[in-house]
């Protein structure tokens, strides 16, 4: 879950192009599963569940704008774990941002429902969608956004070899690092 009782400061990470994928299994009561038309809406259930959204409709018309327009990316590009009852109850997305006329693969949209959260769910799903962007755009840098909310994530991110970007930044999102680095010194004093 978010924690919304932090300032909302943009986190700007990158882990280097060349770097191992580690092989993270998933417990054995979940599968992963890739996006089929009429997913949106198990996307929106999924964001709205984190908070990341206030309504389901909301989330759905975001992933219309954003990522419908590319029907075919979509269905090799938004991941899901499924749990052994076949209830969607994670995702992540392996798009891309341009940076002037530079297109940076990034991560987008990690989320676990909350009840799902703790078992292990989070380490393969970034592993997974970092195979994904090995395969559809190549052994670079990836990027990805996010926020002093989602201070835990940073953490997950942080051990899956992605850095803290002080300055740098990609496509349009801003980078707070200066504001934000005491928040996360102190959210992750372990990882500092």
């Amino acid at each position: 879950m978010l924690d919304k009782s932090l300032p909302y400061l943009n986190i700007i990470m990158k882990r280097k192009a060349g770097m191992s994928i580690p092989y993270s299994l998933l417990p054995n009561e979940f599968s992963f599963t890739l996006y089929r038309d009429g997913d949106e809406v198990k996307w929106a259930e999924i964001e709205t569940s984190v908070g990341e959204f206030q309504y389901v409709d909301e989330a759905i018309n975001y992933f219309r704008n954003e990522y419908l327009t590319y029907p075919d990316e979509i269905r090799e590009r938004v991941i899901f774990i499924k749990d052994s009852a076949g209830q969607y109850i994670a995702t992540i997305t392996a798009w891309w941002n341009y940076t002037q006329d530079r297109r940076n693969p990034s991560i987008h949209w990690l989320a676990v429902k909350p009840e799902y959260q703790g078992l292990g769910l989070s380490k393969p799903l970034v592993y997974k969608c970092l195979e994904v962007l090995l395969k559809t755009e190549g052994d670079n840098e990836v990027y990805l956004h996010t926020q002093t909310w989602s201070y835990k994530a940073i953490g997950l991110y942080l051990k899956t070899g992605f850095e803290l970007l002080k300055t740098e930044s990609f496509g349009t999102y801003l980078n707070d690092f200066d504001k934000a680095e005491t928040i996360l010194r102190d959210r992750l004093k372990d990882l500092f």
